[in-house]
C-alpha cells in the first residue's frame, strides 16, 4: 500500500480509537483519558501497520508481543484490541464495571493481553525477559513496550535498560509517551528527566525521536528499530496529554478525570 493511502487509513483508525476511548470512559464515569489520548497514533501504527499477530489465535507462538507498562492507559489498549478483532467492540462499554474483564488496568484473561499492568516500571522488565526468551529459543518475534515519561523516574526501568543492552536485545523496541505530564503535574517539576535521549544513549540504546502524531515519522521509527542490530531501540515520541480534545490537552487534571455522559456529544464533536 502506498504511504499516503496508509496514512489516511491509520488516521481514520486513530479517530475512531479516540471516539471509543472517550465513549467507554464516559460510560464508566472514571478512568484515564489524558495518557490514553496522547499515545493513540503510536499504538495504531504498531497494531495496524507493524506487528504480526492472530486475534483468532491469541497465543500463536510466533506472534509479536506488546506490553503496556503505563497500565492506566488501558482504555487505549482495549480500544485497539477490540478494533483488531480480539473481542467485540461493544464490550468496551463495560469498562471498569463490576463483573467486566475490562478493568482500570489490564489483567490476564483478556485476549491480546500478555501480562497484567499497574505497577509503574514493570513493563520494560517483562519485555526484556520476553525478548531474551525469543533469542534463546531462536524465535522470530519482536517485543514492544509502551512506557510513560513519568515512569522514567522508576529505578526498575534503568535496571531493565542495562540488562537489555548487556544481552544485545535488538528484537526489543521501547516507546516512551513523552507528553511531559504525570499524575500530579509536569515531569520536569516533579523529577526532571532531561536530557532523556542522552540518558538512553548512555545505556547503549539506539535512540529515535519522533513527533508522536506524524505517521510517517512513527512508521520510519519502527522500520529503523527493526533494522538495528546488536542493541535495543527506544523511540521517544513527543506527544500531548489529552491530544485531540482542546480542554484536556496539556492538563494534569485529565490524567485521571473522565468526561461526563452529559458532555460527551460536545467532546466527540471535536474529533470531527
Amino acid at each position: 500500500m502506498e504511504t499516503a493511502q496508509e496514512v489516511v487509513r491509520l488516521k481514520e483508525i486513530a479517530r475512531n480509537t479516540r471516539k471509543l476511548i472517550l465513549e467507554s470512559l464516559a460510560e464508566a464515569g472514571s478512568g484515564h483519558p489524558g495518557g490514553s489520548l496522547s499515545a493513540v497514533e503510536l499504538l495504531v501504527t504498531l497494531f495496524f501497520h507493524v506487528m504480526h499477530y492472530e486475534p483468532k489465535d491469541p497465543k500463536w507462538p510466533d506472534r509479536d508481543r506488546f506490553f503496556l507498562s503505563k497500565g492506566h492507559a488501558a482504555p487505549l489498549l482495549y480500544s485497539i484490541l477490540a478494533q483488531a478483532g480480539y473481542f467485540p467492540v461493544e464490550e468496551l462499554m463495560t469498562l471498569r464495571k463490576t463483573g467486566s474483564r475490562l478493568q482500570g488496568h489490564p489483567s490476564m484473561g483478556i485476549p491480546g493481553i500478555e501480562a497484567p499492568a499497574g505497577s509503574e516500571g514493570i513493563g520494560l522488565s517483562l519485555a526484556v525477559g520476553t525478548s531474551l526468551a525469543a533469542k534463546l529459543d531462536g524465535k522470530p518475534y519482536r517485543t514492544y513496550v509502551l512506557m510513560g515519561d513519568g515512569e522514567q523516574q522508576e529505578g526498575q526501568v534503568w535496571e531493565a535498560a542495562m540488562a537489555a543492552s548487556k544481552f544485545r536485545l535488538d528484537n526489543l523496541t521501547a516507546i516512551i509517551d513523552r507528553n511531559g505530564i504525570q499524575q500530579d503535574g509536569l515531569t520536569e517539576q516533579i523529577m526532571p528527566l532531561e536530557p532523556l535521549a542522552a540518558k538512553w544513549r548512555a545505556f547503549n540504546w539506539n535512540v529515535i525521536e519522533v513527533d508522536g502524531y506524524d505517521f510517517n515519522q512513527i512508521m520510519d521509527g519502527f522500520d529503523l528499530a527493526a533494522s538495528t542490530r546488536n542493541r535495543p531501540t527506544v523511540i521517544i515520541a513527543h506527544t500531548v496529554k489529552g491530544k485531540g480534545i482542546s480542554f484536556m490537552e496539556w492538563s494534569p487534571h485529565y490524567h485521571g478525570t473522565a468526561p461526563s455522559k452529559e458532555k460527551l456529544s460536545d467532546v466527540l464533536s471535536e474529533l470531527k
